[in-house]
């Protein structure tokens, strides 16, 4: 079975010289020669890049692997935003939802997503703008660091775990079932990345030209620019419509994206070393002054995500894990373990009258009855062994199966008078305490990073100094301060 990943980079790889030329038509001296790019990537230290790209991707895995392990510590925060917004998502899907516009937006998704993490950077490198390189490349980078915390330890299940008939269009869908199991955990609903990166892109875009006083429209980049705003509304209606993210993902995105944004826009000429060395102007007193007012805010921060953990300890037992309305599948997934880990599921029925069915399988065997956004749990049935629990009772399994990913099915048998059945399951991996360690460590540079975005904007108005510049503080004209 293909890799949806593999399958739209290739065709990424193939698409990515005939975008870059279509999008320089306008302006044909921007293109840099075929014989030239060599240079280029060694002149501008592009291949730093590449390596950027790398540390994301390692990062990303290590994240992801100590999400399901922590799980019993971190809880989920999912009740709350559900309170907060209801159910204006599942409107959305039922008034729009068709086989082929699911399709188009299912693909959309994943290959638009990974267009502009990767061709926007070449595209950039290629028309000439060293800078606006540097800054989409670590809009990925750092966008991504910054939401670590959230996703860690405000876990917020996808909107078709969680609201009675939502279908989980993107993820009971074919070859995209076992990509997103091994790539999604499927609780990382807030903030949503899908806004978050392409906001900080347009965010870069606008402080860019707006620095160097260029209008927007008449920037040589404005039909690029105009592309990524498109498919970023269109980001919108797509993780809302799939069943993927809630309403007050948007905004949030928009938060991280802009906290990234000011950041890399602001440190990006320190790094170029524009204005001197890269430490140049860094004094003894503003080391003092960074690490003091920096790690106030990141040590703050820190106690919030304690503060969070003991919440859902002390609340765990009161709430459920999902939601299922009659007739309606969902699954938990179990992630890949090495050779002699092993995983303790304790799966309860909170429903007062009716019984919950649970197949626990791997993922692959899963995909053949994954369709359209639903779970075929009627083939699934009579293929593969069926666990019950009775109303308030519970089933365990011991997964000890290294190198694949599991899921356990849920289905609600119920007819429509039957009401929601609320499901509670606690994972129990032999790594959860060290795992909420690295977690906390894993945290420390996006909590950092806000501090500093914040210390530097108080900064700048406390010395008279536009909060978009990014000059470097040695090299204000208004005032000796040094960075």
């Amino acid at each position: 079975m293909a890799n949806p990943y593999w399958v739209m980079m290739g065709i990424i790889l193939l698409m990515t010289p005939a975008i870059c030329w279509l999008f320089t038509l306008h302006r044909k001296e921007m293109r840099t020669p075929l014989s030239k790019i060599g240079n280029m990537i060694h002149n501008h230290r592009y291949y730093l890049h590449i390596m950027g790209y790398v540390v994301i991707i390692i990062w990303k895995g290590a994240t992801d692997k100590l999400n399901e392990p922590i799980k019993y510590a971190t809880g989920h925060w999912t009740d709350w935003v559900y309170a907060i917004e209801g159910e204006p998502t599942l409107w959305i899907q039922q008034t729009f939802e068709n086989s082929t516009l699911t399709d188009f937006l299912n693909f959309h998704y994943l290959f638009i997503y990974l267009f502009l993490i990767y061709v926007t950077t070449v595209y950039y490198a290629y028309s000439g703008e060293r800078d606006m390189t540097d800054k989409v490349t670590l809009n990925y980078l750092l966008i991504y660091a910054i939401a670590v915390p959230y996703y860690l330890f405000f876990n917020v299940e996808v909107t078709s775990s969680w609201i009675p008939e939502m279908k989980a269009l993107l993820y009971h869908d074919g070859m995209y079932t076992a990509f997103y199991v091994s790539h999604d955990p499927l609780d990382n609903a807030v903030p949503s990345l899908h806004v978050a990166i392409p906001f900080g892109i347009l965010l870069l875009n606008w402080m860019h030209c707006r620095e160097r006083g260029i209008k927007l429209r008449d920037w040589a980049h404005w039909r690029y620019h105009v592309f990524i705003l498109a498919n970023t509304i269109l980001f919108i209606f797509t993780i809302l419509y799939l069943g993927i993210h809630w309403v007050i993902d948007i905004p949030l995105g928009m938060i991280v994206g802009g906290i990234g944004a000011l950041f890399i826009h602001q440190i990006q000429p320190r790094l170029r070393n524009d204005y001197g060395k890269l430490f140049e102007g860094i004094s003894l007193k503003r080391w003092r002054s960074h690490l003091t007012v920096e790690g106030i805010v990141t040590i703050l921060m820190v106690l919030i995500l304690m503060s969070a953990v003991n919440y859902q300890a002390d609340t765990n037992d009161e709430r459920p894990s999902f939601r299922l309305g009659p007739g309606d599948s969902t699954f938990e997934i179990v992630q890949k373990l090495d050779h002699y880990e092993t995983v303790e599921m304790n799966i309860t029925n909170w429903h007062e009258s009716e019984t919950l069915q649970v197949i626990l399988i791997i993922t692959e065997n899963s995909v053949e009855q994954m369709e359209s956004g639903e779970i075929n749990w009627q083939a699934l049935s009579e293929e593969w062994a069926v666990i019950e629990a009775a109303p308030g009772e519970s089933i365990q399994f011991l997964v000890n199966q290294p190198k694949v990913y599991h899921i356990a099915i849920f289905h609600h048998p119920g007819n429509g008078d039957s009401g929601i059945m609320e499901i509670k399951v606690d994972n129990n991996y032999e790594s959860s305490d060290k795992s909420l360690t690295d977690a906390y460590l894993l945290s420390i540079p996006s909590l950092w990073i806000t501090g500093w975005v914040v210390h530097r904007l108080w900064r700048m108005k406390k010395n008279g100094v536009h909060w978009l510049t990014s000059t470097p503080s040695h090299a204000w004209l208004s005032n000796g301060e040094n960075e």
